[in-house]
Parts: structure tokens; C-alpha cells; sequence
């Protein structure tokens, strides 16, 4: 006997809720780096802390972001949102680096490169698509 899956389970909505707020979060938390990077150019040296804060609030929620989205995938839900948050992750591990570093040559054109790609992953998520439907 053949069986359809008509929808997503209450377990995989649940899962799915989690991605969205996670990669809403990052998107925010990404989208403050350039202010507080930006305050300290402007001679706000207090802010060079917190963009370095932000670096870490940024880096932990794209590792929660990477198993979230595997737990989506796991739950029968896309792939694609794994593989790009795992990009993304390792994009950023390498721009925390560089601004380690002070390569500010990598540092601030992948920054604007992340800063995009993380808001386009969030409006992505948070399309009415079928989820389900297509692996």
C-alpha cells in the first residue's frame, strides 16, 4: 500500500518555526555589525567591543542555524537551508579571522558579502513555498 505524505507533521511545523526565528536572529545580529563597526570608525572607540561581541552572537547563532537546519532536513524539509547556513558559517569563521587578523581587504568586502547572503537566506525562509513537497 502505497502512502502520500499530504503535510507536514506538528513535530516538523515546530521545526520550521525554530529555522525561521534562528535565521531571523543571525540576520539581525549580522545586520548590526557594519553599525557598531561603523561607530568606531567614527571614533566611538567603545564600539569596537561590541562589534567584537556582536562577531561572537553572530558565529554561535550560525552554528545553532547549521544544526537547526539539519534537524529540518532530518524531519523530511529542505536541504538547501543546510548547505547554505553551513556556507555561511564557515564565511564567517573566516571573516572573524580576518578581522583577527586586520586583513581589512577580506574583512569588510566578505562582510558585505554575508551581510547579503544572510538576508536573502532569511527572506527565502520565510517565503510560502511547499516545504514538503520537494527534497
Amino acid at each position: 500500500m502505497s502512502e502520500t505524505l499530504t503535510g507536514p507533521s506538528r513535530k516538523a511545523n515546530g521545526t520550521l518555526v525554530v529555522n525561521r526565528v534562528l535565521v531571523t536572529a543571525h540576520a539581525v545580529a549580522i545586520i548590526g555589525q557594519p553599525v557598531f563597526a561603523g561607530g568606531y570608525l567614527g571614533g566611538d572607540y567603545d564600539m569596537l567591543f561590541l562589534h567584537r561581541w556582536g562577531a561572537d552572537a553572530v558565529s554561535y547563532l550560525a552554528y545553532a542555524q547549521i544544526l537547526a537546519a539539519l534537524g529540518l532536513w532530518l524531519m523530511r524539509g529542505p536541504r538547501w537551508l543546510f548547505w547554505v547556513s553551513l556556507l555561511l558559517a564557515l564565511g564567517e569563521t573566516g571573516q572573524y579571522l580576518a578581522g583577527m587578523k586586520g586583513a581589512l581587504d577580506l574583512h569588510i568586502p566578505l562582510g558585505v558579502a554575508l551581510v547579503t547572503a544572510t538576508v536573502l537566506t532569511t527572506i527565502a525562509v520565510w517565503r510560502p513555498q511547499t516545504w514538503w513537497a520537494s527534497r
